[in-house]
């Protein structure tokens, strides 16, 4: 089948000719084919200009991505080196902050022994104070006999 196909396939395009030119004779079969070529020739020749055309927009697409992506690429730059200036601004403040911490950490931590040992002063005092008080009523006890002993 494949060897007679190509027969198969030519006769459609001699009818096609025919058709297109109904006033051709059977006779005249050289104008005919030279009208068929002519007009392959017509179609090739509007293919291939299309071809062109798609072709030309395709360039002029593919410059305006690149352009676009220059474009695009330019402005990344650009809020790159915004953001690193951003950061450089914000580096101070940082490392003020940064400082400030440390110096804390440096106060709490002589603080704890410090807290530690007021809370041991507290106790020390709240003791002393209750000897302190326990004296003092016994001297007044004391007292108040003395008293009662020198009356009699």
């Amino acid at each position: 089948m494949q060897g007679g196909g190509g027969g198969v396939e030519q006769q459609p395009m001699q009818m096609v000719l025919r058709v297109k030119h109904p006033t051709s004779s059977s006779a005249l079969g050289g104008d005919e084919e030279e009208a068929g070529e002519g007009s392959s020739r017509s179609a090739l020749s509007v293919f291939k200009a299309k071809e062109e055309q798609i072709e030309r927009r395709k360039m002029e697409v593919r410059e305006k991505v690149f352009a676009h992506l220059g474009r695009v690429e330019e402005e990344s730059k650009r809020l790159a080196f915004i953001r690193q200036e951003l950061e450089g601004m914000a580096d101070p403040t940082r490392k003020e902050v940064e400082s400030i911490r440390k110096r804390i950490d440096t106060v709490n931590r002589q603080l704890k022994p410090l807290g530690k040992s007021c809370v041991k002063k507290e106790k020390e005092y709240k003791e002393v104070l209750e000897a302190y008080n326990e004296k003092s009523k016994e001297k007044a006890l004391l007292v108040n006999r003395l008293i009662e002993v020198k009356s009699l």
